[in-house]
C-alpha cells in the first residue's frame, strides 16, 4: 500500500541566483528536481520553526509565563528596525 500525502502546485518568486543554484544541484543529481529541493528546504524551515517556538515557551515558563503586553511592547520596540539601527524616538523637551 502507498501513502502520499496531497500537494498543491503553486508558484513562488526566487532570486535568478538562487535558481540557478537550485538548477545545479539537480543537474549534479544532489536533488530529483526544483519542486523536490524547495519541498525539502520548507520542511526543513518548518521544522525548525518549530524547535524554536518550543525552546521559547520552554523559556516563558521558567522565566514566569508569557510576556506581559508592557513587555511585549518594549521587545516589539528593539526588535523593529529602528531599534536595529540604534536610534531611540526622543521625548520633546
Amino acid at each position: 500500500m502507498v501513502f502520499s500525502m496531497a500537494t498543491t502546485k503553486i508558484t513562488i518568486t526566487l532570486h535568478d541566483n538562487q535558481l540557478e543554484e537550485i538548477r545545479a544541484l539537480v543537474t549534479a543529481g544532489r536533488a530529483a528536481n526544483v519542486s523536490a529541493f524547495v519541498q525539502r528546504a520548507v520542511g526543513v524551515a518548518l521544522f525548525d520553526a518549530a524547535g524554536w517556538r518550543e525552546m521559547l515557551n520552554e523559556a516563558l515558563q521558567q522565566s514566569g509565563g508569557p510576556l506581559s503586553k508592557k513587555e511585549r511592547d518594549w521587545a516589539d520596540a528593539v526588535l523593529t528596525a529602528e531599534g536595529q539601527r540604534g536610534g531611540r524616538k526622543r521625548k520633546a523637551a
